[in-house]
């Protein structure tokens, strides 16, 4: 079997969260914003979830989302964890540091599984998905929302075009993201029933891109990568690429745009009572009939074509 790739510095992302530790609540609005979606995706479930985990829960968005909701009534105990201390003190609850590729919970032991925009920087995301549903009791939730592949798009293209501007060719500089159409796909290969992908795409405006890169430091989103970019990345040329965004991204009264991707994930861990795909060929009654129309068969190649149905 192939080893999953290693694209991101774990330990490096982990320095980054912490030192974002304490001023993340003044940069948490897409976290803030995925977990009143996981939220809103619980309340039409009408059944409960004794023991819940949350992945990557930062300073709590999740829970203060939950507490606002009529879902709050349905799900008990909810343990919080994170990959750093920093992001989980200074409030009361159950509170675990791990890390989201390697979690420690015995299989079948928790009814629901969120998890808050931290899946984007786990190497094996299948993997991690795998672990979290053996985690799940059969019939067991899974909701995790993440970045999408057109998250940045607009910096990712500035800092290329500044790169081949000024130096002999460009490289990664910003973090490489799931893109929307392989997301079902990801839960489908983890095992997962049922599995269902949404996408939101957000607009941020900002007064200038610098606005957009101190936001992403105080997010802790800084690209963290395994292997590093053979060139550092030097004023110049991030300052052509500035100068490239706001040339580029810019609305009419000057502020320029950041696109954001939430792509958000629901899976069930199997269970037998499940509803299941019927097989091929088992149907009850034929199309054309349930649709009220009459069955034109298609031509063989040695047919002459069907007259069209009076």
């Amino acid at each position: 079997m192939p080893a999953s790739p290693h694209l991101f510095d774990r330990a490096l992302h982990a320095r980054r969260l912490a030192r974002a530790a304490q001023g993340f609540a003044h940069a948490d609005f897409l976290h803030a914003r995925a977990a009143r979606d996981i939220v809103e995706r619980l309340e039409p479930i009408m059944r409960d979830f004794p023991l819940t985990v949350e992945l990557s829960a930062r300073t709590g968005q999740f829970r203060a989302a939950l507490a606002g909701s009529d879902a709050v009534a349905r799900v008990g105990l909810l343990v919080e964890t994170d990959l750093v201390l920093g992001m989980l003190a200074g409030r009361p609850g159950p509170r675990v540091v791990l890390d989201e590729e390697r979690l420690p919970f015995a299989e079948g032991a928790l009814d629901l599984v969120v998890s808050t925009l931290g899946l984007h920087w786990v190497n094996d995301v299948v993997g991690a998905l795998i672990q979290i549903r053996r985690a799940l009791r059969p019939d067991g939730l899974f909701i995790g929302a993440f970045l999408g592949g057109l998250t940045l798009t607009e910096l990712r293209q500035s800092l290329v075009a500044a790169e081949e501007e000024l130096t002999d060719g460009s490289g990664q500089r910003v973090s490489p993201f799931a893109d929307a159409p392989d997301a079902a796909g990801l839960l489908q290969r983890a095992g997962f029933a049922l599995p269902v992908a949404d996408v939101d795409r957000i607009k941020v405006r900002y007064a200038h891109p610098l606005k957009l890169l101190a936001d992403l430091r105080a997010m802790g989103q800084t690209h963290a990568p395994a292997e590093r970019h053979p060139h550092a990345l030097d004023r110049r040329v991030l300052g052509r690429a500035l100068e490239i965004y706001a040339e580029r991204f810019s609305e009419a009264d000057g502020r320029v745009v950041a696109t954001f991707e939430i792509i958000t994930l629901t899976g069930w861990a199997p269970h037998e009572a499940q509803q299941k795909p019927l097989q091929p060929g088992s149907a009850k009654m034929r199309l054309a009939d349930a649709l009220g129309v009459v069955e034109v068969p298609l031509p063989r190649d040695d047919d002459e074509p069907p007259s069209p149905p009076r």
